[in-house]
């Protein structure tokens, strides 16, 4: 009798501890399947609010014939989410050294706009985000060569119209799985 109470005192451990495993499985997949951003700036609602109306204001000054034209390129989905983030943080970086200053604004809140990118571009190099490997990938140098191609301020409103979608490439692609410290969020989920 004392045999079988000792076998099933061990396979009842045993299976507490495969449960054990297979609950700490699972637990982590939903801790690594809820993304965080590399920069806080991407999930503050007031600069995606900013980024928007500033797009729409340089929209309302394109030309009739600027509509149809897109700088910016479309990302190939299946792409390393951190190349497309990168990738988008060297036409960031562009925006800010080249487009941005020499937007004329009347937005109330262009300063602050300018100052959260500034923020983005700083962290996605402190993340990683080495801007000069990306400075002469396809994507970046077409962008510039459509940007050329058009007149100077004309090229500037396009180029600040399109800030949003430059913005939401940076919000989807440019983020990294939770830490493990974030656990106790999900467990409350």
């Amino acid at each position: 009798m004392k045999l079988q109470n000792s076998a099933i005192a061990s396979c009842l451990h045993s299976a507490a501890a495969a449960l054990a495993v297979l609950f700490l499985v699972c637990w982590t997949e939903q801790v690594v399947s809820k993304p965080v951003h590399l920069s806080p700036p991407l999930k503050d609602s007031k600069m995606h609010k900013d980024v928007l109306e500033v797009s729409h204001e340089a929209q309302r000054k394109e030309l009739e014939e600027d509509t149809s034209i897109r700088l910016m390129p479309r990302v190939n989905h299946t792409q390393n989410h951190m190349e497309i983030c990168c990738l988008h943080a060297n036409i960031l970086n562009f925006y800010l050294n080249n487009i941005l200053h020499k937007y004329s604004s009347e937005h109330p809140n262009m300063d602050r706009l300018k100052t959260n990118l500034h923020r983005v571009s700083e962290d996605l190099q402190t993340q990683g985000c080495n801007l000069t490997h990306y400075h002469d990938h396809r994507h970046t140098v077409e962008f510039r060569r459509k940007l050329e191609r058009m007149e100077d301020q004309r090229g500037i409103n396009k180029a600040v119209g399109e800030t949003y979608i430059l913005f939401t490439y940076l919000h989807d692609y440019c983020m990294e799985p939770k830490a493990a410290t974030d656990a106790i969020d999900v467990s409350k989920n």
